[in-house]
């Protein structure tokens, strides 16, 4: 129950800021911009990864969850229930700044500019890649030394 807990705390905390600055970048005009977004993302997963690494393996995405299953590296038997908490951790989130930014309709959310095929391809390639990382720099529920969360942080 206590990596469940984990794996919740950390995808909220990484949804609740990186789509928080999201939106505060929209309703500030941009004042953020892509680059601090980026490093938002980038920097909440490094946090999130040494406060919770040793609890839970700091998954924090059902992508990476699902790679260390498919890497041999992870329980099937877990796979359900971090990607369910992982989820409502997600979801929690959205609804959190749903309730404290009523009037952003897309809160944080990207329209594809091109065909479904081309952006699904293309977020297959970029997860793949993100995994690559992970899975090289991760063992198990812990990390290769402590420059491990950069690299995952990327």
């Amino acid at each position: 129950m206590k990596k469940l807990a984990a794996e919740f705390i950390g995808t909220f905390a990484l949804v609740f800021a990186g789509t928080g600055t999201i939106v505060v970048n929209e309703a500030s005009g941009g004042v953020i911009t892509h680059l601090g977004i980026a490093l938002t993302f980038g920097l909440i997963v490094l946090t999130m990864i040494y406060t919770l690494g040793d609890i839970s393996g700091a998954h924090i995405n059902p992508a990476v969850t699902i790679a260390f299953w498919a890497a041999r590296r992870f329980s099937a038997r877990l796979v359900g229930p971090y990607v369910l908490s992982q989820c409502a951790g997600a979801l929690t989130a959205s609804l959190s700044l749903r309730l404290l930014f009523p009037q952003n309709a897309m809160l944080g959310s990207t329209v594809p500019a091109g065909s479904a095929a081309q952006s699904f391809i293309l977020e297959g390639i970029l997860t793949a890649g993100l995994m690559f990382v992970i899975l090289g720099v991760s063992t198990g529920a812990r990390e290769k030394g402590i420059t491990a969360g950069i690299a995952s942080g990327q």
